[in-house]
């Protein structure tokens, strides 16, 4: 049983900086890539940032610098910082990992029950 558990949502207004955290729990051999995806209402979710377990890192063109993923292997957590917030990051932002939970199983994607994130004045 594999859960992952998002905190750090909250309003904000416009130029704030809010730090998003997600944490893995469960029967967990290993963690592989891990990542923060948003949606936004009416609108399909979409990729904000990865983390390999290397420690290489993709960001959407949308964060521009504003935004920072990192994560903590010994505590299985990642981190989104993000500055600068606009209204239109105004999303529920999720946590997502590959997760292997044997060494006989592949690693499949899990996915955090969502964080909401609003950005208003």
């Amino acid at each position: 049983q594999v859960q992952l558990v998002e905190s750090g949502g909250d309003t904000v207004q416009p130029g704030g900086s809010l730090q998003l955290s997600c944490v893995a729990s469960g029967s967990i051999l290993s963690i592989g890539v891990m990542a923060w995806y948003r949606q936004a209402p009416e609108k399909k979710r979409e990729l904000v940032a990865t983390i390999t377990p290397g420690g290489n890192i993709h960001y959407a063109g949308f964060v521009k610098g504003r935004f920072t993923i990192s994560r903590d292997r010994s505590k299985k957590m990642v981190s989104l910082q993000m500055n600068n917030l606009r209204p239109e990051g105004t999303a529920v932002y999720y946590c997502n990992a590959d997760v292997a939970i044997s060494a006989a199983n592949r690693y499949l994607p899990h996915w955090g029950q969502g964080t909401l994130v609003s950005v208003s004045s």
